[in-house]
């Protein structure tokens, strides 16, 4: 984190408040509604920050602009305050996924309106999501190639899983086509460090494995990192994984 701090400390050396670290809330209109979201704001922010964009899990879901908040990132943010970056939280309605492309036009909306309020670094750009929001990461970094300097995905996956919603796959892929292999070219060169539980039994660890052993297949810079014993809550782990941040802002677009 020291690194990580000083990096992006001297990335928006630029302007001074004494403004400390903290939470607000956002609303964005997308298609004729209104959607509410959550955004860590570091203290003393200056121009051009890095900005992340995270997607929660199913259980997450709802309307109140606070589940969001329950699990993964927003959590460990928590409890590091001195964290660098933006970090933009939306929140998927009830009964939708973020790969359905409502819930992900909303979540670039978000995005997109953060990067504006807070004059966020275009090239410094982060994807990050959990469970549901590990399938929408892969959908969003499909969707928009080139936009985002590097991802942590997080017991996600590109195809259904069985007896759940059926809309929570990656979306487009050609008939006939291998899923995993298909999502490895269309990403490009997004650097990805993928995360899941060995033991998971919501979210397949297969699913990541497959995605891992694609991108190894097109020499595409991937980190594999999976935990042994572990069912699907693998976000305590991957979150507190002392390396990731410094190797995601290394990365720049």
């Amino acid at each position: 984190m020291l690194r990580t701090l000083a990096f992006l400390t001297a990335m928006t050396a630029v302007g001074a408040s004494a403004a400390p670290a903290q939470f607000v809330e956002r609303s964005v209109d997308v298609a004729g509604k209104t959607y509410r979201y959550q955004v860590f704001v570091p203290a003393d922010i200056k121009p051009h920050p890095a900005v992340v964009l995270f997607l929660h899990g199913s259980g997450e879901r709802g309307s109140d602009n606070q589940k969001q908040m329950s699990q993964g990132l927003p959590p460990w943010l928590k409890q590091h305050m001195d964290f660098p970056a933006v970090v933009v939280m939306p929140q998927a309605p009830d009964d939708t996924a973020w790969t359905d492309k409502a819930d992900a036009d909303m979540a670039m909306a978000a995005l997109e309106k953060s990067i504006s309020e807070f004059q966020g670094d275009r090239k410094h750009l982060y994807l990050t999501g959990l469970s549901m929001g590990g399938f929408g990461s892969w959908q969003l970094a499909v969707d928009h190639p080139g936009t985002f300097a590097a991802a942590a995905i997080i017991c996600g996956g590109v195809t259904p899983l069985e007896g759940e919603d059926q809309r929570l796959y990656v979306h487009g892929v050609p008939a006939g086509t291998d899923p995993s292999a298909w999502v490895a070219q269309k990403i490009g060169k997004l650097p990805v460090w993928i995360f899941h539980g060995g033991d998971d039994n919501v979210v397949p660890t297969e699913q990541s494995r497959k995605m891992n052993a694609a991108l190894l297949a097109r020499k595409a810079e991937v980190k594999y990192s999976e935990f042994p014993g572990v069912n699907h809550g693998s976000w305590e782990k991957a979150y507190a994984t002392p390396e990731l941040w410094d190797w995601m802002f290394s990365h720049a677009r």
